[in-house]
């Protein structure tokens, strides 16, 4: 499929990115330690950006599948070879990078150590979500030999992403002299300690709060502890997939729709919403349609309408960013967590301040009107399904969106009648090549059962 051609084709290609590489960037056993994480890099972005993140957003009907493979998504027919793909993107061209950079070059370079951990949480934090259980402990070894990692179960590989980012943040506070050199290929914060280390807080926060549903207060305890850590003050910080303006440079989103336009088309339930609240950030998230305004596509193919909106400029032009893990994000959190200690003024402040820096961001200017009837809730009127609902429009094209659903069930969305299972999907089948090469693989096919966090 041309989708998982888009996505294998942006980690060789990189030329801007990988220009520091002395050897063949694609081999990291021979590659320079910059190349290796520039390598990295880019393997999660496609694995944040791509393929993923459009599942994320048809499924919470962010997005419409219209047309070609969308319309199987659309339906709900995700078999084990559609996934082959993502799962190879993020232990072949990740994972077993983060294991090699770190071995080969972590003892005499913490923060080279210290920026591989961070990266290898957050995708084995995506296949954990995606699969359930996952390899973890043994994830990334085939080229020591061990062709067939045994999986870990969901739990213990939540405690294990705790404790890889904790080692991450140590190695990036030690002092910059214990370097032999200075981090380079860093696509992302061009080897400054202190984003990161904010960025493992902020993870660390993220799958704390991600367990609400089977430990709800302590999960809040730590998330806010975590967020404190993370001190983070603004967008200027934001950990995001970078982008260039040509090749396979593109923007994920830009690149599919170039490529197979009239796919994908904007949601009819998210625009509709948009529409109704007089959302400003709309015309920046879709495109206008072919009467001039904004529409989105019915959740059902049969109904849809390629003359609706496409993504709109701010996340589909040719060098857009991808945020995978941001200040907004960051002030969700701290709202649903003070929310479920009982905290209701700190939740409403920072649901409101959410709301806020999210239109700030997305538009460039503030909207009193709609910062009036949306950003200014108060301790007897913030609700989970204010603070979850402004989180969804708030992190559009993000796969958080699926997992926030799954977890809280807000927003409350009608699956489409005709999809070929009795509701939207909430795990992935397991990969076909795992079933039949991996003897230790757990085995999903019932895509509509739950990982282990998703106790709704």
């Amino acid at each position: 499929m041309l989708l998982l051609s888009l996505t294998a084709a942006v980690l060789p290609g990189c030329s801007k990115y990988l220009e520091d590489a002395t050897e063949n960037p694609n081999d990291p056993s021979i590659g320079s330690p910059g190349s290796m994480l520039a390598n990295i890099e880019v393997a999660t972005f496609s694995n944040y950006a791509g393929n993923s993140a459009r599942r994320a957003a048809i499924l919470t009907q962010q997005m419409s599948g219209t047309d070609g493979q969308m319309i199987q998504l659309a339906n709900y027919q995700i078999l084990e070879g559609d996934v082959t793909n993502e799962w190879k993107g993020i232990y072949n061209n990740a994972v077993i990078n983060c294991n090699l950079l770190v071995e080969t070059y972590g003892e005499k370079n913490p923060y080279y150590a210290g920026i591989a951990k961070v990266l290898k949480a957050l995708n084995i934090g995506l296949a954990t979500d995606m699969w359930g259980d996952v390899p973890f402990t043994e994830a990334g070894l085939g080229l020591t030999g061990n062709t067939e990692p045994k999986y870990d179960t969901q739990q213990s590989i939540y405690t294990g992403l705790q404790a890889l980012l904790t080692e991450a943040i140590g190695d990036l506070s030690k002092d910059p002299s214990t370097n032999a050199y200075f981090p380079s290929g860093d696509l992302v914060f061009a080897g400054d300690a202190a984003s990161w280390i904010s960025s493992a807080w902020l993870l660390k926060a993220r799958y704390a709060n991600r367990l609400s549903q089977v430990d709800p207060s302590g999960s809040a305890t730590l998330a806010l502890e975590y967020l404190n850590n993370a001190a983070l003050t603004g967008s200027e910080n934001d950990l995001n997939a970078v982008f260039g303006e040509g090749g396979t440079e593109l923007n994920q989103w830009y690149a599919f729709e170039s490529a197979r336009g009239g796919y994908m088309r904007m949601g009819k339930y998210f625009v509709d919403t948009l529409t109704s609240s007089a959302d400003p950030r709309l015309p920046f998230y879709a495109a206008l349609d072919d009467n001039g305004g904004y529409s989105g596509s019915s959740v059902d193919p049969s109904e849809g309408d390629v003359t609706t909106s496409a993504i709109g400029p701010y996340f589909g032009s040719p060098a857009s960013v991808a945020p995978i893990a941001t200040f907004v994000e960051a002030k969700f959190i701290e709202a649903e967590a003070k929310l479920r200690l009982g905290d209701n003024d700190g939740a409403s402040t920072a649901h409101n301040d959410a709301v806020k820096a999210s239109i700030l961001q997305i538009t460039g200017a503030n909207d009193d009107t709609y910062e009036a009837a949306y950003a200014a809730e108060f301790a007897g009127t913030i609700s989970l399904d204010k603070i979850m609902y402004q989180k969804y429009v708030a992190l559009f094209t993000q796969v958080e969106v699926w997992n926030d659903w799954r977890r809280t069930n807000i927003p409350q969305l009608i699956a489409n009648p005709s999809g070929v299972v009795n509701g939207i999907p909430t795990i992935l089948p397991t990969s076909q090549d795992e079933r039949l090469y991996n003897n230790n693989a757990t085995v999903i096919t019932n895509i509509l059962s739950k990982v282990w966090w998703d106790a709704n």
